[in-house]
């Protein structure tokens, strides 16, 4: 699926979804009782989820790249790790601390 394929659909689903919560905002009164539930658990969540996607989808696809399909982020060894560990406290040491004389 292209690029713009998925952009069209995502942009459909965040309109779409968009309506009833439209409808939930100008219904009367009396009746937002009957959609409080679909909309609190079902449309604004999707809702977001797509904008959100929409903004950011970018950043997401990069941390998947497809020309390596067996590893989704790049594997770091147990000793970078603890050497950066060990950094990071080193240098929260290092910073000036109040003196309370």
């Amino acid at each position: 699926m292209s690029n713009a394929t998925q952009r069209s659909i995502v942009r459909w689903i965040h309109i779409v979804l968009g309506i009833p919560i439209i409808g939930y905002i100008y219904s009367p009164f009396d009746q937002i009782p009957n959609y409080a539930s679909s909309t609190r658990f079902v449309f604004v969540p999707v809702l977001v989820l797509s904008g959100l996607w929409m903004w950011k989808g970018h950043v997401v696809r990069r941390l998947f790249p497809k020309d390596r399909p067996n590893q989704m982020l790049p594997r770091r060894g147990f000793r970078c790790i603890i050497r950066d560990a060990v950094a990071l406290n080193l240098a929260g040491e290092n910073k000036a601390k109040p003196r309370l004389d």
